[in-house]
């Protein structure tokens, strides 16, 4: 009998952490394919939700916001783009130029969930590839749109939403849920509405949590 876990992946598409941890969950959810099904749901949280129009050259933006030197930037990048290879997800060799505001990608992903839930996380995968394969500005709203096409949802659709402020008020209202219950870095992976792991962890650590809780509600 498979076991149904409710997933609710807490993120934002600039977070190169969260591009890591989704294909990291995936391969889990591939390993335990047949013992349990996931419902996958993708949340909304904001890096930098002050962040204007036409964004910060992401240098100067880590130096300001973490202290970090230019020299621990490369480090870090080249962690990140070697974690992202063990699951299977390409960084840009030579990083982002800049950093954009992410808050009509987040309005789009929370209509495509009302959607259909696998056009989401197509959404989702699009966005993030955008950002981090491509270097691509994901505030622009051409990408957006290219994103959304490629994801089989309703270009028109997506272009009209763009155009007004539908959904704001919706996502800025789970994002305050998640801050309100101690969510305050991403991804932050929330497994039937009670269990939390956080950070981009390797599959191993989401094969073994998933196993373990989808045994709990098994015998629960």
């Amino acid at each position: 009998m498979t076991t149904t876990l409710k997933i609710d992946f807490v993120s934002d598409i600039s977070c190169p952490w969260c591009a890591i941890g989704l294909a990291a969950l995936e391969q889990a959810l591939a390993q335990t394919q047949g013992e349990l099904s996931a419902e996958l749901h993708f949340q909304p949280f904001e890096l930098n939700p002050q962040m204007p129009p036409g964004g910060q050259d992401i240098t100067e933006h880590l130096t300001q916001k973490y202290g970090s030197t230019p020299e621990q930037q490369t480090q870090i990048r080249a962690t990140i783009a070697q974690r992202g290879a063990d699951v299977g997800f390409a960084f840009n060799p030579g990083g982002r130029g800049r950093i954009y505001n992410t808050f009509d990608a987040h309005r789009l992903l929370h209509w495509a969930d009302l959607q259909d839930s696998g056009k989401q996380a197509a959404l989702k995968k699009a966005l993030l590839v955008a950002c981090h394969s491509l270097g691509q500005s994901v505030e622009s709203h051409d990408v957006l749109l290219a994103a959304v096409a490629q994801s089989g949802l309703d270009v028109a659709r997506a272009q009209a939403i763009l155009q007004g402020d539908e959904f704001a008020a919706e996502v800025r209202e789970r994002e305050r849920f998640y801050t309100r219950h101690g969510i305050n870095s991403v991804p932050a992976v929330i497994i039937n509405e009670r269990h939390l792991i956080s950070g981009g962890q390797p599959a191993a650590v989401f094969e073994q949590a998933l196993r373990q809780i989808a045994a709990e509600q098994a015998t629960a």
